[in-house]
């Protein structure tokens, strides 16, 4: 089955066709690191990983970028606060962007290219533009002029005329009103940075002193935001890509200024693909940083544990509308406490001694088979992890099924049912099925057993208190215990 992907470009689902048949060019737009990263960026984060995932186990050779932007008048905003310069603010939160991702179980991109460092690359951009009479220099500043490129407004399906002031600059240095600065004179403005500043934050006469300036043709400056995802995206994979990935909220101005300047330099097409991931909403709002509503991925993995997170939000597909709320990761946790329960007893099942090489369950076979059919299909179907996920959870119902029904277990079903588990709810969508990490389980088994022992002496002296909080603080440690009419028991 070919992949069909949905293009914001065209406004339908398209086979995908990439210009090299071997090979992906996948850009996808990262963030402004100024603040913790939130729900809202991993939604964006898991399913490009998704993504890439599905392309490499289509045989495709993927190169995947994504970029920093750790130049930005938010980032100044934060001086004083989360570092004493620009660019030490921008470390602070790229660091923990990357530990962030890594807690994700997010597979590494290709690169990760930081606008601060792509400067040269950005200013030669610009000057290509202003040399092709797509820019102009106005006081140091350089802005692209929108009515020199016929095609603008084609991805965001707006006419030029229809388009207001994009806000960001002087209106008087601008021939029309929806030209965007690719180069700003100057550094920034303590005006610019008043209404991201929070009051832990240094005064913003000060905090303006530490923005980075370069020197460029037009004089110093600072790169425009909409270019520098051009100059990274050539540097990186080429002047024409097949995929670039971003936020809906990013279609216009960025995506369209992105595609404006990148085809008026280079006169081929910027990207073939344009896919834009839903925003994750909470209580009917986007969740979003400006708005305070939002959970930090930090303390969301903390609470939670990165499989019911990934459960969480990969249960929506990017193009769905997807909410948090407790009603929603309480779904994902039951999600993810079947599928692992499933897996688990798969696993059991398979190495004990009951499972058996002539017995055979063909209703078990033919699951595992219509899971994964079920499986490729919703992943080729413009990466529908929603009904990917529900195969999965259909594969768990099959497996428990055998389970109960049978005494003799079939262990070449089973085996079966364990690698699709691992393929493709481990491989694609980066479900902790069968890792374990955190050390010698024999060890921990044996640890949670003297607890257990203590707890049960507890209670038979009469000390339930103390023997609830021991139970109590298995739980927190992931624990999960079962007092059963045999003794306790226990799931780690």
């Amino acid at each position: 089955m070919t992949l069909r992907v949905t293009n914001t470009l065209t406004g339908e689902k398209e086979p995908f066709e990439p210009r090299d048949p071997d090979s992906v060019l996948l850009y996808y737009c990262g963030l402004t690191t100024s603040d913790p990263p939130h729900l809202g960026h991993a939604r964006g984060w898991v399913h490009v990983d998704v993504m890439a995932r599905w392309l490499d186990h289509l045989g495709y050779d993927v190169h995947h970028v994504e970029n920093f932007t750790d130049v930005n008048e938010k980032i100044v905003a934060r001086v004083g606060e989360d570092g004493d310069s620009e660019e030490s603010v921008a470390r602070h939160y790229v660091q923990q962007v990357i530990d962030d991702m890594r807690s994700l179980n997010l597979g590494r991109a290709e690169v990760y290219p930081r606008v601060s460092e792509h400067v040269p690359e950005i200013i030669d951009l610009v000057k290509r533009l202003v040399e092709g009479g797509h820019a102009y220099e106005q006081n140091g500043s350089v802005y692209f002029d929108v009515t020199s490129f016929e095609d603008y407004g084609k991805l965001s399906n707006q006419s030029v005329d229809d388009i207001e002031s994009q806000g960001e600059e002087t209106e008087g240095e601008k021939r029309h009103p929806a030209d965007f600065a690719l180069w700003k004179a100057g550094g920034v403005d303590p005006d610019d940075i008043a209404d991201h500043q929070h009051p832990e934050a240094a005064p913003a006469a000060e905090a303006c002193q530490t923005a980075q300036t370069w020197d460029s043709p037009w004089g110093e400056g600072r790169p425009g935001w909409h270019i520098e995802c051009s100059a990274m995206s050539m540097t990186h994979l080429d002047e024409s890509i097949d995929i670039h990935v971003g936020g809906q909220d990013l279609v216009f101005p960025h995506h369209e200024n992105e595609v404006a300047q990148s085809e008026a330099a280079t006169g081929t097409q910027f990207a073939k693909y344009w896919l834009h991931v839903r925003l994750l909403e909470t209580e009917e709002e986007k969740m979003s940083s400006s708005l305070g509503n939002y959970f930090t991925v930090a303390d969301a993995v903390e609470e939670f544990g990165p499989d019911v997170l990934r459960t969480f939000l990969l249960s929506t597909a990017y193009t769905s509308r997807a909410t948090y709320s407790d009603e929603t990761i309480a779904e994902a946790e039951e999600r993810w406490d079947r599928l692992s329960r499933g897996y688990e007893r798969a696993v059991e099942a398979c190495d004990d001694v009951d499972a058996y090489a002539k017995v055979t369950d063909e209703t078990l076979r033919d699951a595992v088979a219509d899971a994964r059919s079920a499986f490729e299909a919703a992943m080729n179907d413009d990466f529908n992890t929603r009904e990917a996920m529900t195969a999965l959870l259909d594969l768990t119902a099959a497996v428990n099924s055998h389970l109960d029904a049978h005494e003799q277990r079939d262990y070449q079903g089973l085996r079966r049912a364990i690698e699709a588990f691992e393929e493709l709810g481990g491989g694609i969508l980066g479900l902790a099925f069968g890792d374990d990490d955190s050390g010698d389980v024999s060890l921990a088994g044996d640890v949670v057993d003297l607890v257990l022992n203590i707890r049960e002496q507890e209670r038979e002296a009469g000390n339930y208190e103390r023997a609830d909080e021991l139970r109590d603080e298995l739980e927190a440690l992931g624990v999960e215990v079962q007092d059963t009419d045999d003794g306790p028991t226990y799931r780690l």
